[in-house]
């Protein structure tokens, strides 16, 4: 055959494919997602994450250390809380002593060179599941929503978090939790946006370790509809208009089009989460033996930073850190 171009010249060796190699991404990049429980001297397996942990606050400071070893500056931080100490409203969340706060504070003591994200949602701390406060139908409210996680934002900005995350996708929460922290004279504190989440069957594995199904209803009612894509764009445009400093989109597989498209509008760093049941489906597949984790994820992962991803949050960021 008489080809003058042929593609496959520049794919005959590997230093050849890493000369000209269009994606790349560092470990410093990932993100790091870790569950936070009460007690001391805790390490416990998650049924539902295989490979993954949760741990005390005391456990959690030898994590973080094992994680900077490997390049990993970044944590984003989730509670899990007994039932006992859920109730209706979710109160556990505005104490400055439970575990989460004494993580935030101990991590920003010992590695303060380690940014520090805290989730800001009540599912956790609720006895109904919700991201919220809700009536008597499930519904969640909205504005009385926004009180409670804009001051829970203050706490935690106060204990030295870098970033708020709030996920609850109530309206108007980014500029009342800006306007906050700002009248705190905590400035430096960013808000982590989950400009993007969509009402998703991804986040089984992520429930069932915190518990926070809701019993009344479902999510729809504030999480995106997958089958939306201007809506995503509305919701950038008005995170960034209030004050967003990242913007995120969860889950991210399914959703790849969005993150190209949130990152092709706006001049901030947009990121992914590659949630808890697309981590988890590949683990099973890999216990079956039907392909090979480590490639697996390196693939993935490498497809969320081709769509546009300045960072991702992925529970395989320390098994992707000694990969790399």
């Amino acid at each position: 055959m008489e080809l003058l171009k042929r593609p496959r010249r520049n794919r005959f060796s590997p230093s050849r494919r890493e000369l000209i190699k269009e994606t790349r991404f560092s470990v410093s990049q990932l993100i790091a997602p870790l569950f936070v429980k009460e007690g001391s001297y805790k390490v416990d397996p998650l049924a539902s994450l295989p490979g993954v942990m949760s741990y005390s606050p005391d456990t959690l400071i030898k994590e973080c250390e094992s994680l900077l070893k490997l390049g990993l500056s970044t944590v984003a931080l989730f509670p899990i809380v007994d039932k006992t100490a859920k109730d209706f409203n979710g109160s556990l969340a505005f104490n400055k002593n439970n575990h989460l706060a004494r993580a935030v504070e101990q991590i920003k003591k010992e590695f303060p060179e380690m940014t520090v994200i805290v989730d800001i949602a009540l599912d956790a701390y609720t006895n109904h599941g919700h991201d919220g406060l809700i009536d008597e139908t499930g519904y969640v409210l909205n504005d009385p929503t926004v009180a409670l996680l804009t001051e829970m934002s203050v706490l935690f900005g106060e204990l030295g978090a870098d970033y708020v995350a709030p996920s609850d996708m109530m309206d108007g929460r980014v500029g009342a939790i800006r306007k906050a922290l700002d009248a705190k004279g905590l400035l430096n504190v960013g808000i982590l946006a989950y400009t993007a989440k969509y009402a998703s069957a991804l986040y089984g594995p992520y429930r069932d370790t915190l518990d926070s199904a809701p019993i009344l209803g479902d999510k729809k009612g504030y999480q995106m509809d997958p089958r939306n894509v201007k809506e995503a764009l509305f919701e950038a445009e008005l995170d960034e208009s209030e004050g967003a400093d990242l913007l995120l989109v969860k889950p991210a597989l399914a959703y790849l089009d969005i993150i190209y498209r949130l990152q092709e509008i706006t001049p901030l760093p947009v990121g992914a989460f590659h949630v808890s049941g697309e981590y988890a489906m590949l683990k099973a597949a890999a216990e079956k033996g039907w392909l090979s984790y480590e490639k697996a994820i390196q693939e993935v992962i490498t497809a969320i930073f081709r769509s546009g991803a300045s960072f991702c949050i992925t529970y395989g960021a320390k098994e992707l850190a000694t990969l790399l």
